[in-house]
C-alpha cells in the first residue's frame, strides 16, 4: 500500500502520514492486564453481534494496533474497544489497522482502566506520544470513553473544536453515539464468573442489547407464556363442556 499523507498539525507542527504496521513492529502495550480485561470487550461486541449491529464493512475489535507515522516515527497503540464504521477489505486476519490509508478513522474508541494504568489521559506529544494526545491531535477519534470497571465510572469524551470534552450521561446514565445510533452505559451484573459492572448498549428506543445468556432467558420466558395460555383456553374450553382436541376445523 503506498502511504498517504495527512496535513501537518497546526497546533504541533507535526507531519502524519499513515503507513501499514511494520511486520517487525511491537506493540507497547501489553494485551492483557488482567483476567477482566478480555471479557468486557468480548462482552460489548456479543450484544452487539446478536442485535444484527454488527456489518461486514465495520471493524470492532480489541487490543488492535491503531497506527499512524508522526514525523517520521512510526507510532501504534492498541486500544481497549474500538469502532471503525468502514473499511476495506483484508485478506486473512487484521493485525493492525491504519486510518484513512485502510478505511475510515475510528469513530469510538476505548480504554478501560487497571490497577497499573494511567496512560490513558497522558498528552505526552513527544516520542512516544500519550493515549489522549494520539486519540485527540493525531487520529482525531470523535468519541473517547474511558471505563473505571471496579467502580463503574465512565467518563465519555467527545471531539469539539479540535479537543476532548467530557459530557455527562442523561437521565439514565447512558450517553448517546450518534455514528453507532445506540446509547452507552453501566450495567451490574454476573457474567462469565465476573461480577460487577459492564458496560452495555440500549437502542434509541431505550431497550437494552441482550447478551447471548440474557436473549435465550427471554424466549424460555415466552415459551413459558405461551404454555400457560393455551392451559389456560383447553382449562376454559373444557370448562364450556367442549373437547379442546376435536374443534371443528
Amino acid at each position: 500500500m503506498v502511504a498517504q499523507v495527512g496535513e501537518a498539525s497546526l497546533s504541533t507542527g507535526l507531519v502524519i502520514t499513515w503507513e501499514a504496521l511494520p511486520d517487525d513492529f511491537q506493540l507497547e502495550d501489553d494485551p492483557v492486564e488482567n483476567t477482566g480485561q478480555p471479557i468486557l470487550p468480548g462482552a460489548l461486541r456479543e450484544s452487539l453481534e446478536i442485535s444484527g449491529f454488527i456489518q461486514p464493512q465495520m471493524l470492532i475489535a480489541s487490543n488492535l494496533g491503531l497506527c499512524a507515522t508522526l514525523n517520521g516515527q512510526f507510532v501504534a497503540k492498541a486500544p481497549d474497544w474500538l469502532y471503525v464504521p468502514s473499511v476495506l477489505p483484508v485478506s486473512g486476519d487484521r493485525k493492525s489497522y491504519t486510518p484513512n490509508l485502510e478505511g475510515d478513522v475510528p469513530a469510538v474508541v476505548m480504554e478501560f482502566l487497571s490497577d497499573t494504568d494511567g496512560t490513558e489521559y497522558s498528552s505526552r506529544q513527544v516520542y512516544p506520544p500519550g493515549k489522549w494526545f494520539f486519540y485527540e491531535q493525531v487520529l482525531q477519534v470523535p468519541i473517547y470513553v474511558v471505563f473505571e470497571p471496579d467502580g463503574g465510572l465512565v467518563e465519555f469524551y467527545q471531539l469539539e473544536n479540535g479537543h476532548y470534552k467530557l459530557k455527562q450521561p442523561d437521565e439514565n446514565g447512558r450517553n448517546w453515539i450518534p455514528s453507532m445510533n445506540l446509547f452507552l452505559g453501566t450495567w451490574q451484573e454476573t457474567k462469565e464468573g465476573r461480577t460487577g459492572y459492564w458496560l452495555r448498549w440500549w437502542d434509541e428506543a431505550g431497550n437494552l442489547l441482550p447478551w447471548a445468556v440474557e436473549g435465550l432467558e427471554l424466549e424460555r420466558q415466552r415459551a413459558e407464556q405461551e404454555r400457560q395460555q393455551k392451559e389456560r383456553l383447553i382449562a376454559y374450553l373444557q370448562s364450556q363442556g367442549i373437547d379442546p382436541d376435536n374443534l371443528p376445523v
